[in-house]
């Protein structure tokens, strides 16, 4: 057994008991009932790495390198810019407008994905992959029944639909031009490490590399736009050929744009 789902160690409330219980269900590992042991000593009895908590009506997924959770603060200030009228490069590089369509292939805490959503409106949509099914577990249950910071962000997170799937796999498997973005945030070839709330993420995220045939499948499903975020001294941009940038003079981020 290399995951199981359990409660705290405290607090016993029959509403984490019964969340715990249809995870479990849901994703196929078992349910450990919890008697006020430590996490580590769950893995030790049980030979488990990873452990999903339920915790005060959400999913925490405890790893060896830390706890991976979803809080809508993280796209906080970014919404902020954007009612402002103080733009965000993400926004910019991907040129949304409301009742666009967004396919985020790399869903990971989900921000990008809330952004996305605030900026295309009621009537657009986001559709975020996450492959690792515990991830797409934790911040995808954070996504429908987190409370936001306020009406626009609660809205934004509700409309966000979460599948978790390979993105090539569903590139793949999708019509011409069925999307208006198709967007890449892949772990960075060379990690700016002061993100440390990536730490927990590090180690069970897929860290292939975005490939060229991926590219090609996301300009034959994009309508409008296909974009890469990047470290960027990052040499994958020319690789994966993008030419056009966009990103603040002094930001250690690019987005690399290609138009369809």
């Amino acid at each position: 057994m290399t995951a199981a789902i359990s409660t705290t160690g405290r607090r016993f409330s029959p509403e984490n008991v019964r969340l715990a219980k249809v995870m479990a269900q849901e994703l196929g590992i078992p349910y450990i009932a919890r008697n006020r042991e430590s996490i580590e000593e769950l893995r030790e009895q049980h030979g488990c790495s990873l452990i999903l908590v339920a915790k005060r009506g959400l999913l925490v997924l405890d790893t060896p390198d830390g706890e991976l959770f979803f809080h809508p603060n993280m796209a906080h200030l970014r919404l902020k810019n954007l009612r402002l009228g103080e733009g965000d490069h993400m926004v910019t590089a991907m040129d949304l407008r409301a009742g666009m369509s967004v396919l985020d292939c790399t869903m990971g805490l989900g921000a990008d994905a809330i952004v996305a959503s605030y900026a295309v409106g009621s009537g657009g949509k986001v559709t975020a992959l996450e492959i690792h099914p515990f991830v797409a577990a934790v911040i995808g249950y954070g996504l429908g029944h987190s409370l936001g910071d306020n009406y626009d962000m609660h809205e934004a997170m509700r409309r966000i639909r979460v599948l978790s799937a390979d993105y090539l796999d569903f590139l793949c498997s999708q019509p011409d031009r069925s999307f208006d973005v198709v967007y890449f945030d892949p772990m960075f070839r060379h990690p700016l490490m002061e993100s440390a709330n990536l730490n927990p993420l590090r180690g069970i995220a897929d860290h292939r590399p975005v490939s060229p045939e991926a590219i090609a499948e996301a300009r034959r499903v994009a309508r409008h736009r296909v974009v890469l975020k990047e470290n960027s001294r990052s040499m994958e941009f020319e690789r994966l050929g993008f030419t056009e940038m966009v990103g603040g003079k002094y930001s250690r981020i690019r987005y690399g744009v290609i138009k369809v």
